[in-house]
């Protein structure tokens, strides 16, 4: 079964699906590295160049390119369940997983990363809660469609990373190659 983690930016896709594919053995993909890889440009740079239609048209393919692959986990852009019917897709392709973080966590963890994220740099401190929580509410129809809600407010130590990949454990009928630990 593949997996596709989804949620917006910052709410620890990319840090759930490496620890998945650690605990599975499983390879992990991400969809915005598979893109920079294959087009040998950087996200922000197709998106200035060719603009967000051609970008989520790209995404779209190598989307469904990737998530034909078998017993693979992969961690989604924030805006790619959004567009072109990729959440319909992933949904019948495999298990999707929202990831869910409230907007101050969301912000904290934006600001931190600030250089990383070209669509937040031009907002200021004050201005960022806003333009995420507006953002965010308007991805929540597509997010809220995912197979399962996880609560990623507290992906930020390894500890509570690791109890993560346990939780989802019964969910997702995965054999991990090493023992999580205990019971939820």
């Amino acid at each position: 079964m593949t997996i596709f983690l989804t949620g917006y930016m910052a709410s620890g896709k990319t840090t759930l699906g490496r620890a998945l594919a650690r605990a599975t053995g499983r390879p992990f993909y991400d969809l915005d590295f598979y893109i920079e890889q294959r087009f040998r440009r950087k996200v922000s740079e197709i998106f200035a160049e060719r603009g967000e239609g051609e970008f989520r048209r790209m995404e779209s393919e190598m989307l469904r390119e990737i998530g034909e692959l078998d017993d693979v986990i992969i961690s989604c852009g924030g805006g790619t369940p959004c567009h072109n019917d990729n959440m319909a897709y992933m949904n019948e392709r495999g298990m999707t997983l929202w990831l869910d973080a409230p907007v101050d966590v969301i912000v904290r963890r934006l600001l931190v990363a600030k250089t990383k994220r070209p669509i937040t740099a031009r907002y200021s401190r004050e201005e960022l809660p806003d333009f995420v929580a507006k953002h965010l509410s308007e991805r929540m129809p597509y997010y809220s469609q995912a197979r399962l809600r996880v609560d990623a407010s507290d992906l930020e130590s390894r500890e509570a990373i690791d109890n993560s990949v346990r939780q989802l454990y019964p969910y997702l009928s995965l054999s991990f190659k090493t023992t999580c630990g205990g019971s939820i």
